[in-house]
C-alpha cells in the first residue's frame, strides 16, 4: 500500500488553465473571438441552414443551437467555398458527405495529437498558461505551413501516379497488390508493457513499415493499432515487403514485432485514400490464416510472379522464393480461397 500511495503522490494531476487563457486560445487560433451564430453565419454565405448544419456535423464538430455565438467570419468564408466547390462540381452531391466527414476525421485526429504534443509542453515549461500561449503563437503558425507543405507534396506524388496510370481517369477499379501486415501477439504484449512503452513498440513498427512500404514505390493506406494495409502495383514488391519484415520479426535481436502478412492481387476500387473490394477481403483472410512469421498470397498473386518469371521478367530476388500451395484456406465469404506460402530460398535447402 505504501508503495502505491507513493505512486499516486508522484502522478502529474490536472491543470488548472485558467477561462480567459482558453478563450483567448480560441481566438488566437480561429483568427477572432466568436461573434455569429450557426443561423448568420448561413445567412451570410448564402447556404441553406439544413446544409450548413449537416456539414458542420460531416466535420464532425460538436452541436450548436441557433442562439449560441460559436462561429467567426472565417466560418462564413469556409461555408461559402464549400458551395463554391459543390457548384463547380469539385464536391458532387454523391461524395459531398463522404468526402467531408473524411477530412473531418484526418483533422480531428491530428488536431488532438498535436493539442496533446502541445499541452505536454506547456506544463513542462512551468506555467501552463503561459506556455501554451508562447506555444501556441510560436509553435502552430510554422505547424501550419509545414502542414500545407506536405500537403503539397503528397498531392504532387499523387498527380505523378495519376498521369503514369491514366487508366484511373475512367476506371473504378485499378489492379493492385493488397497487403496486410499484423503484429503477432499484440494483446499479450499490450498487456505487459506501460503505456509509453507500447506507444514506443507501435509506433516502430508503423514506422519502419511505412518507410519500406514507400520505398518499393507502394503506399500505406492506413494503421490499424496492431496492424498495416498497404498497397503496391507490383506483387513482387509486396512480397519483397512482407518477407522483409517477417524475417526481421524473427530476429531476436530486432526490436521489430514478431508479425505476419496476407497479399491478394487483383480489381481494387479506390475511394477517399481507402481501397474496397473482394481483392482486398481475400488479403485480410489471408493474414487471419497465416502463422506467425510467415506470408501468404493468393492465386492472383502467384500467378502474376509465374507469368512474370516465364516471361523473363523476374529479377534475382524472385528466383530466390520457395512456394507451397495449401490444401485450403477456410475464409468467410469465399467458396474456396486459394493460398500459397511464400518464404525465401535457403541456401540449404
Amino acid at each position: 500500500m505504501a508503495d502505491e500511495t507513493e505512486a499516486e503522490g508522484t502522478r502529474a494531476g490536472p491543470v488548472d488553465v485558467p477561462a480567459d487563457v482558453v478563450q483567448a486560445m480560441e481566438a488566437y487560433l480561429l483568427g477572432e473571438e466568436p461573434t455569429l451564430t450557426r443561423v448568420q453565419v448561413a445567412e451570410r454565405a448564402g447556404v441553406p441552414l439544413e446544409l450548413a448544419v449537416t456539414l458542420w456535423h460531416q466535420l464532425g464538430f460538436p452541436h450548436r443551437g441557433d442562439d449560441d455565438i460559436a462561429f467567426t467570419e472565417s466560418d462564413v468564408e469556409a461555408l461559402r467555398m464549400s458551395a463554391d466547390l459543390v457548384e463547380i462540381g469539385i464536391l458532387p452531391a454523391e461524395s459531398q458527405a463522404a468526402l467531408v466527414r473524411t477530412w473531418g476525421r484526418s483533422y480531428a485526429r491530428l488536431a488532438e495529437w498535436q493539442t496533446t504534443l502541445l499541452a505536454g509542453l506547456a506544463v513542462e515549461g512551468g506555467d501552463p498558461a503561459t506556455s501554451l500561449t508562447e506555444l501556441a503563437t510560436e509553435v502552430l503558425p510554422r505547424v501550419e505551413a509545414l502542414q500545407t507543405y506536405v500537403w503539397r507534396r503528397h498531392l504532387a506524388s499523387a498527380t505523378q501516379h495519376l498521369l503514369q496510370d491514366t487508366s484511373t481517369l475512367t476506371q473504378a477499379e485499378s489492379r493492385l497488390s493488397v497487403c496486410f501486415v499484423d503484429i503477432v501477439g499484440y494483446t499479450t504484449q499490450s498487456r505487459s508493457l506501460d503505456g509509453a512503452a507500447l506507444v514506443e513498440w507501435v509506433d516502430r513498427f508503423e514506422q519502419d513499415t511505412t518507410t519500406l512500404v514507400v520505398d518499393h514505390a507502394g503506399q500505406v493506406i492506413k494503421t490499424i493499432g496492431d496492424e498495416v494495409l498497404f498497397t503496391v502495383a507490383d506483387p513482387a514488391a509486396a512480397v519483397s515487403i512482407a518477407l522483409t519484415l517477417t524475417e526481421r520479426g524473427a530476429d531476436p535481436a530486432d526490436p521489430f514485432p514478431a508479425v505476419r502478412a496476407g497479399i491478394a492481387h487483383g480489381a481494387v476500387v479506390r475511394r477517399l485514400g481507402d481501397v474496397f473490394g473482394s481483392t482486398v477481403n481475400a488479403a485480410s483472410r489471408l493474414t487471419s490464416a497465416a502463422r506467425p512469421g510467415t506470408v501468404l498470397v493468393d492465386a492472383g498473386v502467384h500467378e502474376a510472379l509465374a507469368r512474370a518469371s516465364s516471361e523473363g521478367e523476374s529479377d534475382d530476388e524472385e528466383s530466390m522464393w520457395r512456394w507451397r500451395r495449401l490444401r485450403r484456406v477456410s475464409a468467410k465469404g469465399f467458396d474456396h480461397l486459394e493460398a500459397w506460402r511464400v518464404r525465401p530460398q535457403r541456401s540449404d535447402d
